[in-house]
């Protein structure tokens, strides 16, 4: 006597045609497909010893896949009278076929051991009588059993946990604390700043151009004793660690903000009131009608006495200016950086506040060309350094530039909030470390 008859597998014809659509696609993998091919066999036959024999499967595999689509059909079916779109109730399908979560081993650390370690990894290792500068997992591991927080554990363990956690104890970067006395003022020039990059786009569909502008000093033009050796299959570059020297230059640029271009840019052999004057000057003079906003630092050839002549020249300004170091605008610093950024002048300047070199664009820029250009070049000459970097700003104007999506924007932060530092890699997240001022910026 022939046993019970398979129950048949509840399967719309919609169903049917989505699983074929699977077993179909390209990129579906090998297991997608094989679970797909079990049920359409067991639609066409629901004996699962059949189907099994037929796929070369053992019948517990084809078994758990049968009960699994019984268990989901309800679901697909509802979906189905509730008109879902063809992707919608592919996805459903494609949930059903996927693994289910296994509950693998049992875990050798238990969570509060493991936020210990990580908070442990945050604590000077002087803290723990360690005359070391950072941690190292060795020591993280030995000091974590020391302190009876695990038994035993492997530096490779710590190491992941950390990973996990995404702290880095090797790591470090140089950051500079502003330290201001005034911070409500300190909070409102920064937000001058902010607001001034913000409202570049606008402002240069009035013909009025918004430009960062800072020098990069002390560039030395070094010259390997001898070539590198090139890249190959499991090598890396070699580059000759003698070099000759050939002197310095100072490179004075301007990152146009709304566009990310760098635009009429310095190679000068200093960096005096003269040379910025000069810089200053060459700049308004590719759009001389204009309107010109320079962000830039508080350095005091930035504010000097030639500059507040120079601009009060070409806004027609007549009146008296006073004598340096004696009385009107001209007698200090203070003074004269108050005329220059006037925002009723058609050439200004917005000053970003001491310590905060972070705040200014082009400073961004010229870590990108000291990845892409300075740091593994060599240069014969001064002039063979100058036409490298021209050639290469041309280059990143006509295929990199392009505006930042500045994040920046002041916010208190406790003192013992935690300190972000700068990534330098393009593109990356920057957290600036300038108190009183958390910022971000992507791009």
């Amino acid at each position: 006597m022939s046993g019970p008859r398979a129950a048949v597998l509840p399967m719309t014809a919609r169903q049917q045609a989505l699983l074929e659509q699977i077993r179909q696609r390209q990129t579906a993998s090998q297991r997608l497909v094989r679970r797909v091919l079990i049920l359409l066999a067991l639609a066409a036959n629901p004996c699962v010893e059949a189907v099994a024999g037929q796929l070369h499967l053992t019948r517990t595999t084809v078994r758990l896949w049968r009960e699994r689509w019984k268990e989901a059909a309800p679901t697909l079916l509802k979906a189905e009278q509730e008109d879902a779109t063809e992707s919608q109730l592919l996805a459903l399908i494609e949930q059903v076929l996927d693994d289910d979560d296994r509950p693998g081993a049992p875990a050798i650390f238990s969570p509060e051991q493991i936020v210990q370690i990580v908070a442990l990894a945050c604590e000077p290792p002087a803290k723990s009588g360690r005359p070391i500068s950072h941690w190292t997992h060795r020591e993280l591991a030995d000091e974590a059993k020391k302190r009876g927080i695990v038994k035993d554990i492997h530096p490779t363990t710590v190491g992941l946990f950390l990973r996990q956690a995404e702290l880095q104890p090797h790591r470090s970067r140089y950051w500079l604390n502003s330290n201001p006395t005034d911070r409500e003022a300190f909070r409102q020039q920064v937000q001058g700043v902010c607001d001034t990059y913000e409202q570049a786009g606008q402002l240069a569909e009035q013909g009025i151009h918004v430009v960062s502008t800072d020098e990069k000093t002390g560039i030395q033009a070094l010259e390997r004793i001898a070539p590198d050796i090139p890249v190959g299959p499991g090598r890396i570059q070699g580059r000759e660690h003698e070099y000759k020297r050939h002197g310095t230059i100072c490179l004075t640029a301007n990152l146009e903000i709304w566009c990310g271009w760098i635009i009429a840019p310095t190679l000068s052999l200093t960096r005096t009131e003269a040379d910025f004057l000069a810089h200053i000057q060459q700049t308004v003079e590719t759009d001389p009608d204009a309107g010109w906003v320079f962000v830039t630092d508080n350095l005091n050839t930035h504010q000097s006495e030639s500059l507040v002549l120079w601009v009060a020249q070409q806004c027609g300004i007549q009146q008296e200016l006073g004598t340096k170091g004696e009385e009107g605008i001209l007698k200090s610093m203070a003074s004269r950086a108050q005329f220059l950024a006037d925002p009723s002048h058609r050439i200004r300047f917005v000053y970003t506040p001491k310590h905060t070199s972070w705040l200014n664009q082009v400073e961004m820029w010229f870590g990108i060309l000291v990845r892409k250009l300075l740091r593994r070049s060599s240069f014969s000459s001064l002039e063979d350094l100058k036409k490298r970097i021209q050639e290469f700003i041309d280059y990143f104007n006509h295929t990199m530039a392009k505006p930042i999506q500045w994040l920046y924007s002041p916010r208190p932060r406790s003192d013992d909030a935690a300190v972000a530092e700068p990534d330098d890699a393009p593109g990356a997240e920057i957290a600036a470390t300038t108190d009183p001022v958390f910022a971000q910026k992507t791009g």
